[in-house]
């Protein structure tokens, strides 16, 4: 967590482990591990691998995802941006014959 990374959060697998929000990616990583049935019938949000929510509230988790707002703003900027140029060494498009002289 950004605004106070000792914030105390609930493990979303075991409800009694409380882990601070600095080390909470690492605990859900090895609580996954150490609890496989548990996390079987848990979904990954979507927009933030943190927030794991039971199958059947998949789909209600993300719409109402705060970090949704987030990733829509980013897509909506990568449309605003001007495009890239993007190399496609495997085209096989030529440059047409140019008849202009410059000298």
């Amino acid at each position: 967590d950004v605004l106070d990374p000792e914030r105390l959060i609930q493990c979303p697998l075991v409800k009694h482990h409380r882990i601070r929000a600095r080390r909470f990616p690492y605990h859900l990583v090895k609580c996954k591990e150490s609890n496989p049935e548990i996390a079987k019938k848990l979904a990954t949000c979507p927009f933030n691998a943190r927030h794991l929510v039971p199958w059947a509230d998949l789909s209600n988790h993300i719409m109402k995802c705060n970090d949704k707002a987030f990733m829509e703003q980013d897509g909506v900027s990568q449309y605003c941006d001007p495009p890239q140029e993007q190399v496609n060494d495997g085209s096989t498009w030529q440059a047409p014959p140019c008849d202009e002289d410059w000298e």
